[in-house]
């Protein structure tokens, strides 16, 4: 999926997720979880195995 497509499935703009995969942002809670329900997963599972 695209980094597009991705920020339209979470309602945010693509220009916040460039920054956030770059590490020019830091996602809240509330931004994980989205990003966890537009990926079909629950949110423990973006920390698994860090």
């Amino acid at each position: 999926m695209s980094q597009e497509a991705f920020a339209d499935r979470c309602g945010f703009a693509r220009t916040y997720m460039s920054r956030v995969e770059t590490g020019g942002a830091n996602p809240s809670l509330d931004a994980l979880q989205t990003f966890a329900t537009a990926l079909g997963m629950p949110l423990s599972e973006l920390f698994a195995g860090i």
